[in-house]
This record gives C-alpha cells, structure tokens and sequence, in this order.
C-alpha cells in the first residue's frame, strides 16, 4: 500500500469520525439490515446513503452482502433449477445441508 493510500484512508477515516451526518463503517454494517429492510428512520438512512457515496470499500460491501442476500432466496425458491457455476460448492453443500435439518 502507497504511503497516499495509507494517508487517504486516514483522513477518511477521520472524517467519518468526526464529521457531520457522518457514520463509521462500523456503524454502517451495523445498519445494513434494517437499511435493505427499509426499516432505517430517515435520519440515519441519509447517514447511511451518505456514507456509501464517500465509501468505496461499503458500497462493495453493501453490493456483496445484497447478492448475497438474493443468491440465499434464488436457492431455496428455485429448486429445480441448476446451480449456476459461479456459486462455491461449499456454499451449496451448506444450503442443501440447512434444507434436509428443516
């Protein structure tokens, strides 16, 4: 890492901190769920959408944790369907072991 990307992730850092509307990364993955759900009050929803418009690093996060998310609903709506390469095998073991416990 670059002595700039090391100084700029500082800076950001101290600028979520400490700036106003602001919110961590912390706090943000904290209020992912309810974000998605639309159960986040207005006031922290733009915090929220403010900081994945400054947070690059979140806003990947916030698009892995949604694929997520609808990879989990595809497997147990789609049964028939086949299981599209891209998905770990480990991950479909888990989901065909979590529907035979049910």
């Amino acid at each position: 890492m670059s002595v700039w990307s090391i100084l700029a992730r500082k800076a950001k850092g101290i600028m979520l901190r400490h700036g106003p509307m602001m919110m961590t990364c912390e706090a943000f993955e904290s209020f992912i769920l309810d974000y998605l759900s639309g159960d986040l009050p207005p006031a922290k929803r733009r915090m929220f959408e403010l900081h994945i418009k400054i947070c690059r690093e979140c806003r990947e996060y916030l698009a892995a944790y949604r694929e997520s998310l609808a990879m989990g609903k595809a497997a147990f709506t789609a049964a028939s369907e086949p299981v599209p390469p891209e998905v770990p095998e480990d991950l479909v073991r888990a989901i065909l072991a979590a529907r035979s416990a049910d």
